[in-house]
């Protein structure tokens, strides 16, 4: 019995889908491609490099930030203007990110990301210690075939 059931493993193995490596995410060039920028997003915020991350980011970049309140909303604008003044007080940055799904639909992609991040944020008393971890939602746009991030910073 054992020796009919292998023949039958190696199709189902064969039959199933790559999954891009390190994620559970099928290997697909839509899916590969927004994972290179979630990937190059993950580098430059180690680098604490602003300029890298404005690359990836879209024109119309806006992040609710989940709140009803328009106080803490994120726009492209306000990146430009504040991201690099927020990372020069950011000291020894370690990121773990890892992808949990990517979902494309046309020129749109959605993908949930786990970060797990420990850093010191530079304050006048001192630094002090971060260590957050969470699932968040990044989203994505494709334009002139390349993917950029519209939310989820």
């Amino acid at each position: 019995m054992r020796s009919r059931l292998l023949p039958l493993l190696a199709l189902l193995a064969a039959c199933a889908p790559s999954r891009i490596p390190g994620t559970d995410v099928a290997d697909s060039k839509e899916n590969r491609a927004v994972y290179e920028v979630i990937r190059q997003y993950g580098e430059a915020l180690r680098k604490r490099d602003a300029a890298a991350i404005l690359l990836l980011v879209s024109p119309d970049y806006y992040d609710g930030s989940g709140t009803p309140d328009a106080a803490d909303d994120v726009s492209r604008e306000i990146l430009v203007k504040h991201l690099a003044q927020d990372l020069s007080r950011v000291e020894s940055v370690a990121v773990d990110m890892g992808v949990k799904r990517i979902d494309v639909n046309g020129n749109e992609a959605r993908a949930e990301v786990f970060y797990d991040a420990a850093y010191r944020v530079i304050t006048p008393a001192g630094p002090v210690a971060k260590r957050p971890s969470d699932v968040a939602e990044m989203r994505f746009r494709r334009a002139d075939g390349a993917w950029k991030i519209t939310a989820g910073l």
